[in-house]
């Protein structure tokens, strides 16, 4: 799980105290999933008069994309050395999740300390920064010149064998190059390896380098080492990467030995091995896109068997569904507008059969506000149309991929989540609308409801066997698949199960999403400079 790293800064403090200001100290609570209490996770330092304080104390946090991870601030005015909260000035608090504050620009967010009433709190600023434990990963390439021939017929076969070295002093194997065949004056391919397999992190730890030469039965002789350190190698093509390979033995035995050999680096390049959260924080938004099935096979809406039942009581599981994978993703979506749809019902005025048919029923732009408002659309819809069929699922999908299709920088990547009983009637069609979206930024989400058999939806899945269509398989595995009915508990777990939902449903996008962008060379934009306060 990646960690996460909080600075917490505050702008415009209340001031309590009478004779200089306040000293302010700032206390975060999160809460256990699937519970509403709030428990301490940690304080920072006291900075003394200050109305504007930079805490240097960081909390560091793991990070879930597929969790709501609620947070709050407390801010109080320290006037002794007590650690009981209670007997220091409240100065105001903020509440948020972690994907609010990941999911700003730039991963900074600012909001209004509140909680005194008539008074203005000032403001609290949050910025959030992944862990460094060093993503670097060196690409190197080496050849070597005049090695020392081993074979009685041939010439030799040299490889290499790399060590790091370890706090004790001892050294563990951490790559071996391939063979090269008959020669004394190998090039060998250039190799990728993260820096800290090379040094564990220390530039200047000592790197061993053995040659050998190959021979069939295993017995390898020894040509000659050489050590370096991960700051060398990093200065590239140079007369310093030049290396006299050294057999110790040869050399005390023979006052004229020079070396055995010499190795070059011929290149060196490193690049950080990106993440999800470097491409969020660079810009990218997540678009949320709902597909609901409107299809007879639900049973009537005005029956309380039905799947679409709107009880006064307790929402269904369309709803239950949309709102648990709703209220993560939207962290994500600055603009909080999601586009909605409906499919396999008879729509007005004519009563034709529509598979992309807006709920808000305003075709030129079928986005409606929040989670909230994709809810109050879906409801609407309930009423106005006609549950029909049959259940195709290709027109949602391909209306999703359209509006991928026309931004492939990695500025946007696009989420459907179609939620279904799970019946589906053009599954050919389906499978080739999958094959080409696979191609494009998105990923799509099954939620089925009712006690359907899913078979043809797990397929759709593509975990154990990539979904494949007319002999072309799909480049990448985009289809995650829920049964919600794993999920369904009553009663006072409710909230927890939800949870449990939308992290089965979410977990997979992260590393789709970073498919995506690996697959088309695409970088993470680096982060917007703080604008000067």
């Amino acid at each position: 799980v990646p960690g996460v790293e909080l600075t917490v800064s505050c702008r415009q403090l209340l001031d309590r105290d009478t004779f200089s200001k306040s000293d302010p100290l700032c206390v975060l609570y999160t809460q256990r999933p699937g519970s509403h209490q709030w428990r301490e996770f940690g304080r920072t330092e006291v900075i003394d008069n200050s109305l504007n304080p930079d805490f240097l104390r960081k909390f560091v946090l793991d990070y879930c994309f597929e969790e709501r991870q609620n947070l709050r601030f407390d801010l109080y005015d320290v006037d002794s050395k007590s650690p009981d909260l209670s007997k220091h000035d409240f100065l105001g608090q903020a509440f948020c999740t972690l994907g609010e504050i990941v999911g700003s620009a730039g991963s900074r967010l600012e909001k209004p300390l509140t909680g005194i009433p008539g008074k203005k709190c000032g403001t609290i600023i949050l910025l959030a920064e992944e862990l460094g434990n060093c993503r670097d990963v060196a690409t190197l390439q080496f050849c070597a010149n005049k090695l020392d021939k081993k074979d009685f017929f041939g010439k030799s076969d040299p490889f290499m064998v790399f060590y790091r070295s370890n706090e004790d002093g001892t050294f563990t194997i951490c790559h071996k190059t391939e063979v090269v065949r008959n020669t004394l004056n190998p090039v060998w391919a250039a190799f990728s390896i993260p820096v800290r397999a090379l040094c564990n992190g220390d530039h200047d730890r000592a790197i061993k380098v053995e040659v050998y030469d190959w021979d069939r039965d295993g017995s390898h002789d020894f040509i000659g080492e050489f050590t370096t350190s991960y700051r060398e190698l990093a200065r590239g093509q140079s007369h310093f990467n030049v290396y006299e390979v050294v057999n110790p033995r040869k050399k005390m035995k023979k006052k004229k030995y020079l070396n055995s050999g010499t190795v070059t680096l011929l290149s060196f390049a490193v690049e950080a091995e990106h993440t999800f959260l470097d491409y969020i924080r660079g810009g990218t938004q997540l678009n949320f896109t709902v597909a609901i099935d409107f299809t007879a096979s639900n049973g009537n809406p005005s029956q309380p068997t039905s799947l679409h039942y709107l009880s006064p009581f307790q929402l269904n599981a369309y709803s239950l569904a949309l709102r648990a994978v709703g209220d993560i993703i939207q962290d994500y979506d600055s603009d909080k507008m999601f586009p909605a749809l409906g499919f396999g019902a008879k729509v007005p005025p004519d009563g034709h059969v529509s598979h992309e048919f807006p709920l808000n029923g305003d075709a030129s732009n079928p986005a409606c506000h929040g989670i909230a408002g994709v809810l109050e659309a879906y409801q609407r819809s309930l009423r106005r149309v006609q549950l029909y069929g049959p259940t195709n699922f290709a027109p949602v999908v391909n209306h999703v991929a359209r509006s991928a299709a026309m931004v492939l920088d990695g500025s946007q990547y696009f989420v459907l989540l179609i939620i279904t009983d799970g019946v589906i009637s053009d599954m050919a069609q389906t499978k080739e609308a999958i094959v080409n979206a696979a191609k494009l930024p998105m990923s799509i989400i099954i939620v089925g409801v009712g006690q359907a058999e899913f078979d043809a939806m797990v397929e759709l899945d593509g975990d154990d066997i990539r979904i494949s269509s007319r002999g072309k398989v799909a480049e990448r595995d985009i289809v995650q698949f829920v049964p919600f009915r794993d999920y369904m508990s009553g009663g006072p777990g409710a909230g927890l199960s939800m949870a449990g939902l939308a992290r089965e449903v979410l977990a997979e996008i992260p590393d789709q999403l970073l498919s995506y962008m690996k697959a088309r060379g695409i970088k993470p934009h680096p982060v917007p400079p703080m604008p000067p306060e």
